[in-house]
């Protein structure tokens, strides 16, 4: 059975580009057609919502299936609606799976023992997608409560083919709060680097370069994901931060290998709602919404091509 790591690899190989493209649905911001579509389905607020999500969704990945080798959708947006919501969502992963996308979940979670287990057998289906409920090829996880929090998910994952991205480094401006708190003389943030390598390197097979055990590292702080990249050779990145919250291509550089692996980087709201800013706005408006998707996504992957290793493949 192939690896997390090497079937995202090979995704990312033949699409050319390390691209990945967040579903972040916000109600107020989807086209009108499709809110009101939604709204002549059901008059309860959560179920029109949600119909309105995944019915945006679901276009969304029609548009850059062909494109990017990956979505990561966010699941608060969706579990916010209760069990239409989630109804959505996991609609949502499936369409994706079906379309040939890899799908990461984007759930943060974290616990211990048999809670942990749990919250990883829910999750991570990895390379069979009927293997669990949500169907998700990997899972973003929060290693606050310790290693012993990490190992179940760990465990389940070399499993099933599934991957995992820890929180290392985070994109938002509070990340440094904690994260860069110093310990043993060195930050925090270093210190879960350490433990992510080792438990990545545990599952790496040795005609591989990553294992299994990915990292969230953010664009906005590009000097500490150069030195990650280096701390964390057997560790795949995840790199949110790009376009929308101020990171750029030539910040997210030092991620990668020289031969363009080694991360994906994330867009969610710069994709998703592309005709609502500029260029893209004047260019095609919302009654061509989808095309207006469909130019971001591939401004963005000419964009990483040309200011990071990724050009390479």
């Amino acid at each position: 059975m192939p690896g997390y790591s090497q079937r995202l690899n090979d995704r990312i190989l033949s699409c050319r580009t390390p691209a990945l493209v967040g579903i972040d649905p916000r109600w107020d911001w989807l086209p009108a057609d499709v809110r009101s579509a939604a709204e002549a389905r059901s008059s309860n607020v959560l179920e029109r919502t949600a119909l309105g999500f995944e019915a945006f969704s679901k276009q969304l990945i029609d548009i850059v299936s062909p494109l990017v080798p990956a979505v990561k959708p966010q699941v608060a947006f969706f579990e916010q609606l209760g069990v239409a919501g989630f109804q959505a969502l996991h609609s949502v992963i499936r369409y994706a799976r079906k379309s040939g996308l890899i799908v990461i979940a984007d759930a943060k979670r974290g616990d211990i023992g048999t809670t942990a287990e749990a919250y990883a057998d829910a999750w991570l289906a990895g390379e069979d997608p009927e293997a669990a409920p949500w169907s998700a090829d990997a899972l973003t996880i929060n290693p606050y409560l310790g290693t012993d929090s990490l190992e179940p998910f760990v465990k389940l994952a070399a499993k099933r083919g599934a991957g995992l991205y820890v929180l290392v480094r985070t994109s938002n401006p509070g990340a440094a709060e904690f994260q860069d708190r110093v310990s043993d003389s060195q930050p925090l943030y270093c210190t879960v680097a350490a433990t992510v390598q080792k438990l990545s390197e545990s599952t790496r097979s040795q005609d591989q370069t990553f294992g299994c055990v990915g990292a969230v590292v953010g664009a906005t702080w590009p000097t500490q994901l150069q030195e990650l990249r280096q701390q964390m050779p057997a560790v795949p990145l995840l790199i949110p931060g790009y376009g929308a919250q101020g990171g750029t291509s030539a910040d997210t550089a030092g991620a990668f290998n020289s031969d363009g692996f080694g991360a994906v980087v994330n867009s969610s709201r710069g994709i998703n709602f592309a005709w609502q800013r500029k260029p893209y706005a004047e260019q095609f408006g919302e009654a061509r919404w989808q095309d207006a998707i469909a130019a971001a996504t591939r401004d963005m992957i000419r964009d990483l091509a040309e200011n990071t290793p990724a050009g390479t493949l």
